[in-house]
């Protein structure tokens, strides 16, 4: 039963400790000393990983929507040239391995095109991230598959015809994690839909995830209790800041929190066999009049 993965030197599946994901993504806005200040909020957080988003803009940004104009931080330009501005060179990825490498987290990104991957494959990294986006191009799950790596599988606008086919495509459940997700930003309670959790777990056989977009931290703590064994979260230093994705993040103190609470849940949640502890003995002999 493929009911457990390794990521970097952890084991991620039912019996093992949530592995929790801060995602950084673009919220650096294209600035190595933000994303910096934000690998070192998430390892003081406490986090297992941070993740980025790689992609290659001539590529990923369809031909009707490079030439529009939009208004950014840094002028008036065009949306390529935006999603050009926001994405990192090998030197900047370098430097931000080098971080992650002193502080011990471990790093990887969503990779959004298969040049992507060839750009990541340098970096050995502990996995493979596929936005919800791409869950449906099959050639970049191909370009995956080739790399040997684990994948991570996101399942937002999806629906469960596409996401097994998805599966079925990568076939080796020994190296997948699937995530469920809404890809609302941010996203309302009534569409986060956590039983979908343990609809994925019964469904296939590898860990389930949640990657949420609510804002505030409870419905992903209840994700934990749902059987999600991967929780990944957009992070931000603050949700002021300029992007698409900001007001769906967590800040480094709303991090700290959501770490905690996760660890409280796991020690919680128990493991489903009636007993009596040692802390009822006194209530026991005081309260309880019929033996």
């Amino acid at each position: 039963m493929a009911k457990e993965i390794k990521l970097g030197n952890q084991l991620v599946g039912k019996n093992h400790p949530t592995y929790i994901v801060a995602e950084i993504g673009i919220n650096h806005n294209g600035d190595l000393n933000i994303a910096k200040r934000m690998i070192h909020a998430a390892q003081y957080a406490h986090v297992d990983a941070v993740k980025f988003q790689k992609r290659t803009p001539r590529i990923c940004v369809p031909l009707e929507e490079q030439k529009k104009m939009r208004e950014t931080p840094w002028g008036y330009m065009s949306y390529l040239e935006y999603r050009e501005r926001v994405e990192f060179n090998e030197d900047e990825y370098r430097e931000i391995d080098r971080l992650c490498k002193e502080l011990g987290i471990d790093w990887f990104a969503s990779v959004w095109d298969e040049e992507s991957v060839d750009f990541l494959e340098a970096f050995d990294p502990i996995a493979y991230k596929v936005p919800s986006a791409s869950l449906t191009d099959h050639s970049l799950l191909q370009k995956l598959l080739d790399t040997g790596r684990p994948i991570i599988l996101s399942t937002g606008m999806s629906t469960m015809e596409q996401i097994q086919a998805g599966v079925e495509k990568i076939g080796d459940m020994d190296r997948l994690v699937i995530t469920h997700s809404t890809s609302a930003y941010p996203c309302d309670p009534d569409k986060l839909n956590l039983r979908m959790i343990q609809t994925l777990d019964a469904a296939f056989d590898c860990p389930i995830g949640y990657s949420g977009h609510e804002v505030g931290l409870i419905p992903s703590v209840v994700s934990v209790s749902l059987g999600a064994c991967l929780i990944e979260r957009h992070f931000t230093l603050d949700r002021a800041m300029w992007g698409t994705d900001q007001a769906a993040s967590v800040e480094p103190q709303g991090m700290e929190k959501l770490v905690k609470y996760v660890r409280v849940t796991e020690e919680a949640l128990g493991d489903g066999i009636k007993k009596v502890y040692d802390e009822e003995l006194p209530s026991l002999q005081k309260l309880r009049r019929v033996k």
